[in-house]
């Protein structure tokens, strides 16, 4: 069976359906990476240096599968240039989740910010998932913290010494770090009798 009779079947068996069908939005400054990101989630690549700036928006559509349950997840690109905002608004407005990317090497993109969540908050559905994501790299460790809840508090810190421990016994050359690996160590060390 190729995977569009796959597709099929999953539709008549109601694993997969219309209803399942997510407008998601990559929204943030022009030069973030959204293409980027998109074509690496879509296609599993990254392309250097081969993207112009998005003009007006694009889409394209991904199944993945959450549990036993299949997700068609239609993710529209957008442009990050202001002359492009009044077209970007309309897709807003039927989005059922929102990835704001900014550039961790880029304070603007950062700051931007604000300004792109007032846009959010005045178009999107209110119930709309909005996701903050920090995109690009220094060559160095990046994760998010909160220290208000609490959240990739401890995981910050045991990466640090995961990552120290490691170069002691090997001179660094790239980082090691995995931040999956250590999610799970860390979930098996805090977890007693099989509940974490």
């Amino acid at each position: 069976m190729d995977e569009e009779e796959a597709e099929q079947n999953n539709t008549v068996c109601g694993f997969y359906n219309e209803d399942l069908t997510h407008k998601t939005i990559l929204v943030g400054d022009s030069g973030v990476g959204k293409t980027s990101l998109l074509v690496q989630f879509d296609q599993g690549k990254f392309i250097p240096g081969s993207f112009s700036a998005t003009v007006g928006i694009g889409f394209t559509n991904k199944v993945v599968t959450v549990g036993d349950v299949k997700v068609k997840l239609q993710i529209w690109d957008t442009a990050g240039q202001e002359r492009f905002r009044s077209v970007t608004h309309a897709y807003y407005r039927d989005a059922h989740a929102l990835l704001l990317l900014y550039d961790i090497t880029s304070k603007t993109s950062f700051d931007n910010i604000r300004a792109w969540l007032t846009e959010i908050h005045e178009y999107a559905q209110s119930d709309a998932v909005i996701m903050l994501l920090g995109n690009k790299e220094y060559g160095v460790i990046f994760m998010e913290t909160s220290a208000k809840t609490g959240v990739n508090v401890d995981l910050a810190f045991m990466t640090v010494a995961k990552e120290l421990i490691g170069r002691s016994v090997e001179p660094p050359t790239d980082p090691k770090f995995q931040l999956q690996d250590l999610r799970e160590e860390v979930t098996r060390e805090t977890s007693c009798c099989g509940f974490t």
